[in-house]
């Protein structure tokens, strides 16, 4: 797309590239548990995906004009301490490629990146979803004793 926005022709061509991908992964990865698509008529997917740490997480995946966001929720606002996990959050954001830990409106703790759309391949959709993943795995339960201690206590 040479740094331009996508027509929307383009952008049907990506989503279909996109949907067919998902489908191809999802038949051949136990851990994904569910593909949807959005129904409102934007160009966004649910990758629903099995875990240990957390049971579930869902990676949304939505194609812009020139890029594909995907983000993932980790955990709910912080009861305890926010200050420190959100320190926790900003140096991990070092440890991590292709992702950033962001904190949305409501301050809840969220999984977030992007990469050019007019390049993506399947092997690209299969990464990001193997970095949410194993970021959620890796950082859940300490981001859960941090946040919520008096909770499990």
């Amino acid at each position: 797309m040479d740094g331009r926005p996508a027509s929307p022709d383009e952008l049907d061509a990506i989503a279909a590239r996109i949907e067919g991908w998902l489908a191809d992964l999802a038949a051949g990865n136990p851990l994904i548990e569910a593909v949807d698509r959005d129904e409102t008529g934007v160009r966004r997917w649910f990758v629903r995906m099995a875990g240990e740490e957390r049971s579930h997480s869902t990676v949304w995946l939505h194609l812009r004009q020139r890029t594909l966001h995907h983000e993932c929720h980790v955990l709910p606002a912080p009861v305890d301490d926010p200050g420190d996990v959100y320190e926790y959050l900003l140096r991990r954001n070092h440890d991590l490629r292709g992702l950033a830990f962001c904190i949305g409106e409501e301050d809840a703790i969220y999984l977030a990146g992007e990469v050019p759309a007019g390049d993506l391949e399947r092997d690209d959709l299969d990464t990001i979803l193997g970095l949410h993943h194993e970021a959620v795995e890796r950082y859940f339960r300490p981001l859960l004793r941090l946040g919520f201690s008096s909770l499990l206590s």
